[in-house]
């Protein structure tokens, strides 16, 4: 006589796909999506000393990072309301960004070459972000600084503003703009996460 729920078991068993066996069909997904132009955005967790990175793409580029302290779902809705309701996890599709995010962590990469895209800045914002992109490793700028690249001197305050809801952390350092005075300022991370970071790159103001 067969035990029905021995063999119930070993059915739901074998119904259970391996780890690796969910990553190859979660692909195949993404990159059918992505041919049928149905994936607007891509989006995949990468582990940092920091912690989790959640890092997000459009075929323009990399489009968003979020860091530790900044819970998936909110993430995911911010993505959904300001980039595209069509969101798929997709890990292929960020392998370049979760490289050179590697290889920066592990003390290999100076420079991010990444496509970026900066549809989540607009006017003196995003030139504010680009002047800190422009930061080389190792090195700091103050607040006035960015402000005076971006063609605005007097709007310090606003400079600070556009830093603290850069949109793509780490990759446009942020990190590396302190006040005048040298102290560190705000950071979307937390001072803490901002002043490792600064230590990490030998730029941690005495």
């Amino acid at each position: 006589m067969i035990d029905q729920t021995q063999m119930r078991r070993q059915l739901d068993s074998e119904l259970v796909l391996a780890p690796a066996h969910m990553e190859y069909l979660l692909g195949e997904l993404s990159e059918r999506a992505a041919a049928a132009s149905l994936l607007e955005a891509a989006y995949d967790t990468v582990e940092s000393p920091l912690g989790r990175l959640l890092v997000a793409a459009t075929p323009l580029g990399v489009v968003r990072v979020g860091l530790e302290n900044e819970a998936e779902e909110r993430f995911l809705s911010d993505l959904s309301t300001r980039v595209s309701a069509r969101v798929l996890r997709a890990p292929r599709r960020l392998d370049d960004a979760r490289r050179q995010l590697e290889e920066y962590f592990d003390g290999h990469r100076r420079a991010f070459e990444l496509d970026l895209d900066w549809r989540l800045t607009l006017g003196f914002r995003r030139r504010v972000l680009r002047a800190t992109a422009a930061i080389p490793f190792g090195q700091t700028r103050s607040y006035r600084d960015v402000a005076v690249t971006a063609g605005s001197p007097n709007a310090v305050r606003a400079a600070g503003s556009a830093l603290a809801s850069n949109p793509l952390p780490i990759i446009v350092p942020c990190h590396r703009v302190l006040r005048s005075d040298g102290g560190l300022g705000g950071y979307r991370g937390g001072i803490s996460m901002k002043r490792t970071l600064l230590g990490y790159e030998g730029a941690l103001p005495t």
